[in-house]
């Protein structure tokens, strides 16, 4: 008999079983990367996730015969609902065994979660801040997941959200940048250089993580302010964008974030991630001190780079800020003699021109993650 149970997030051994099993229905998958299990378990922490402060969320497994078969995650960002005008729950954290009957049951009861709090709308999977990769992937199965910046599932997930009646709200296109072709053509490259001028545009590069730190909540209004007219824009906290910083900096290079700045006000931004996937499967999702060395060496090893994070203020688009942004991203690539390729995660499809530039200097889209929307 399938049942679908509430787990109680103060309860360990509840919250280690929906945890471990994503780990499990994975473990033989080689272009799967486990995340770090403490970045899950903040995630289920009402006292420690910052999204708890202002939002509701729920976590429930479908379970058979004592075993697991599948969990979900039911939510409601309240601010984003609020900028939005809107009354939408939300679902994440979903995984499940390739049986309809086990997601019916766990799509059911993010709906009748949902329907409880008056919400009319659920879409997902969305994440607790806009840094956990959205959607279900539907292209490029074959290719390895970039670190923890996105979602990978199994092709099955497609059918069993789309047979449960979801249909598609908005897609995240990856694009594939190789080093060999990436390339501006020069009069582009004289463009930027008017670009700069003309606005007193400068580019600010960190020379260590504590000068990264100091500019981190500019480079979070930034943020905020850059995606205002996007689809999953929301006010992000003090205190979300600090947990974000204080996640990323253990492994970043401060020589990888780059930004735009016009006098005091950072106008645009490009956040680059040494690929560090070969050594997140090593080590299954721990952070035992030798994983961490082994993490380190990776960023040595690697020849890819992911650039996670890229936007200018809508106020500076059709000013050239975009091709400027196009040009640190070429220099990125090609300053570090070690990538040989570069990828820009998920950009939303929305962003029409930032993928028609990638596209024209090389680019090739080449992984999609849809989220998905159902009206309850």
């Amino acid at each position: 008999m399938l049942q679908v149970e509430m787990i109680d997030t103060q309860d360990k051994q509840q919250v280690d079983q929906f945890v471990k099993f994503h780990y499990d229905l994975y473990k033989n998958c080689p272009q799967w990367v486990p995340p770090f299990i403490s970045d899950i378990k903040t995630m289920l922490n009402k006292n420690k996730h910052p999204f708890h402060e202002h939002s509701d969320a729920d976590f429930f497994v479908a379970k058979r015969n004592g075993q697991i078969v599948g969990r979900i995650a039911a939510m409601e960002n309240k601010p984003y609902n609020k900028a939005h005008e809107a009354h939408q729950a939300s679902f994440y954290l979903f995984d499940s065994i390739n049986e309809q009957e086990v997601a019916n049951a766990l799509f059911d009861r993010a709906c009748e979660w949902s329907h409880q709090r008056n919400l009319n709308k659920i879409v997902g999977p969305k994440g607790f801040s806009p840094f956990d990769g959205y959607g279900i992937q539907v292209l490029g199965h074959e290719l390895r997941q970039m670190m923890n910046m996105m979602n990978y599932n199994y092709a099955y997930y497609q059918p069993l959200a789309e047979n449960y009646g979801f249909e598609k709200e908005v897609d995240f296109v990856s694009c594939y940048l190789p080093r060999e072709t990436f390339a501006l053509p020069d009069k582009v490259q004289t463009l930027v250089e008017r670009v700069k001028e003309r606005n007193s545009f400068e580019v600010k590069r960190f020379k260590n993580k504590q000068e990264v730190v100091k500019w981190a909540w500019r480079i979070g209004e930034a943020y905020n302010k850059t995606f205002v007219n996007n689809w999953e824009y929301y006010p992000l906290t003090q205190n979300e964008i600090k947990l974000v910083v204080d996640n990323l900096i253990t492994m970043a290079d401060p020589n990888l974030f780059k930004i735009i700045t016009k006098g005091e006000e950072v106008v645009g931004f490009m956040l680059g991630f040494y690929d560090l996937s070969k050594a997140m499967q090593r080590h299954g999702g721990h952070l035992y001190p030798w994983a961490i060395a082994d993490l380190l060496l990776e960023m040595k090893r690697t020849n890819w780079v992911s650039l996670n994070g890229v936007g200018v203020l809508p106020q500076y688009h059709g000013r050239g800020a975009n091709y400027l942004m196009m040009a640190e991203m070429e220099k990125t690539i090609k300053e570090f003699k070690q990538f040989q390729h570069a990828e820009l995660t998920q950009v939303a499809e929305t962003a029409v021109q930032m993928r028609q530039d990638l596209e024209n200097v090389g680019g090739k889209p080449y992984k999609n993650h849809r989220v998905y929307r159902k009206m309850i």
